[in-house]
């Protein structure tokens, strides 16, 4: 039985720019390519999330067959999969992308430390983010760096992200293959799972909004990439920042991201190129999109080391604001049930699509948090998990806890928050998105869409959407409830205001950012 190198599929769902990947197929006799589905991470998972995921796994599988390969996708504890490959497929080396969410941290211990008990050799490398957030933490002196300015500060020094590893060459890789009896000890799938095979079915008509794969991904990147480039011929950094197209087909490119179909240093250097040839090598201004990139590397510095970052309870930069609990209204916020047309048409899009602007977003997590129904972002943050396709844990959590004030604490100095009503209607003014999402109020005329309570009785009957029977009355008073909340939340400023400067655990000097507030669902033209 000759050695073998198996290399573990996790969140790098691709085949270029994966060192780990290149480390793997170096000088070994054999070759195995392997996913396990990790059951606390998908039990958190909707049906679109899932089949982006599958359909990314199907997408790796098929280029690996057309190599002479296979990907083996199986389910199981990965300490048990791992000692039966070294005892019976010869594993002497396990190659991975490391993840540096912190709770990854005590899974991935678990198999350092039996692969050192096996012998086998452990590579592990960091490809999800531009630079490596422990290199950023040590440069910084032992701890991440509090505010961006600091954040840039400190990637200065480390000098500009490494660029993207080159393809594998697969001539010489001699695949390894498996049994049938050592399939079925693996618990190994007979093909790549479809969600069903996983238990998970549709609840809401879906239709993702992106395809799954590595494929996929390089060919939205090129449309993309054209974009871009049309855009800064044209001087335009960030256009449609004022009135985003929440209508037209999205560009983003987070979903790839953040299942590592498509790499953030090759989307990184490729725009940093165009931008270079086209303006005689000078670097992208600060507003740019490669900035925004650097942005999701400084919320995944804050979360490195906090394996709390998720929640109020532990978690240091998270301020404990005593939020409402009320079943009736999550609920109906969750399902697109508020009497708010935009806020429902938002979630019911993220519900249907898996996906939602991040000015929606922005929307959604203030109406639920303090703005309209007070209840905590830890809840919505559940919500954003299961339905977005690009639910980033890092990420997503810094944003929710940015949005609802409840850290970086210059936040608290905004007294505002948003209308749900005349943020929509600035945001779509045609009530079209409202039309297509809650069609239950297609029928109003357009200076009721927005807020059909206005709409007199006969026009809701005309209309076939009377309120309280075709659509619900508004759960709340915005014009009454967003009163009480920004008396709430400046007295919780005061109270930290008072407070000695020591036992004032929310780091004031973080700002929020200047341009955006859902980063990594930001990667999109229609930037605000």
């Amino acid at each position: 039985m000759g050695k073998a190198s198996v290399h573990w599929f996790r969140h790098g769902l691709r085949l270029h720019d994966n060192p780990a990947l290149l480390e793997s197929i170096m000088a070994c006799e054999k070759f195995y390519a392997i996913f396990i589905v990790d059951e606390d991470e998908t039990e958190l998972m909707g049906y679109n999330r899932m089949q982006f995921l599958t359909e990314s796994l199907r997408n790796l599988d098929a280029q690996l067959r057309a190599l002479g390969g296979q990907l083996y996708v199986m389910k199981g504890e990965p300490t048990v999969i791992f000692k039966i490959l070294h005892t019976e497929a010869g594993m002497s080396r396990l190659t991975l992308e490391q993840d540096c969410d912190a709770t990854w941290d005590k899974h991935d211990k678990v198999v350092r430390r039996l692969c050192e008990e096996l012998g086998v050799e452990v590579v592990e490398k960091m490809s999800n983010t531009l630079w490596e957030p422990s290199k950023i933490i040590e440069a910084n002196g032992g701890e991440p760096p509090h505010s961006y300015e600091m954040f840039l500060q400190v990637t200065s020094t480390l000098g500009m992200p490494p660029r993207p590893s080159p393809n594998p060459e697969w001539e010489d890789v001699l695949f390894g293959e498996l049994t049938d009896e050592l399939a079925t000890k693996l618990g190994l799938f007979p093909h790549v799972p479809t969600p069903e095979d996983l238990g998970y079915y549709p609840e809401n008509n879906e239709l993702a909004a992106f395809e799954g794969g590595e494929t996929a991904a390089l060919a939205l990147l090129q449309k993309r990439l054209k974009l871009e480039e049309d855009a800064f011929r044209d001087g335009n950094i960030l256009p449609n920042q004022v009135n985003p197209d929440i209508l037209g087909p999205s560009l983003s490119m987070s979903a790839a991201i953040r299942f590592g179909c498509l790499s953030v240093r090759k989307f990184y250097w490729e725009i940093q190129e165009i931008y270079f040839r086209l303006h005689r090598g000078i670097p992208p201004p600060l507003h740019s999109l490669t900035a925004q990139l650097v942005w999701r590397e400084f919320f995944y510095c804050m979360a490195a080391n906090n394996p709390h970052y998720n929640e109020v309870s532990g978690n240091p930069l998270c301020i404990d604001i005593p939020w409402f609990r009320n079943s009736e209204n999550y609920k109906a916020w969750e399902e697109g049930y508020t009497g708010y047309p935009f806020i429902d048409a938002c979630m019911r899009q993220l519900r249907k699509e898996g996906w939602i602007h991040h000015v929606c977003r922005t929307a959604v997590a203030c109406f639920l948090t303090r703005g309209d129904l007070w209840i905590s972002w830890e809840e919505g943050l559940k919500v954003f998990m299961k339905y977005l396709i690009d639910a980033d844990w890092a990420i997503c959590s810094g944003n929710w806890m940015w949005v609802s004030a409840s850290a970086f604490e210059r936040q608290l100095d905004s007294t505002c928050c948003i209308c749900p009503v005349s943020y929509g209607r600035k945001i779509e003014p045609t009530g079209e998105y409202i039309r297509r999402y809650v069609p239950e109020l297609a029928s109003l005329p357009q200076e009721y869409i927005h807020e059909p309570w206005l709409a007199p009785l006969d026009v809701q009957k005309a209309s076939n959407c009377i309120l309280g029977y075709n659509y619900p009355h508004r759960i709340v008073i915005h014009e009454e409830v967003s009163k009480e909340n920004k008396k709430m939340m400046e007295n919780i400023k005061h109270s930290l205001r008072t407070r000695s400067p020591h036992n004032n655990h929310c780091p004031s000097s973080v700002r929020e950012p200047s341009l955006f507030l859902w980063v990594p669902q930001s990667f999109h033209r229609d930037t605000v």
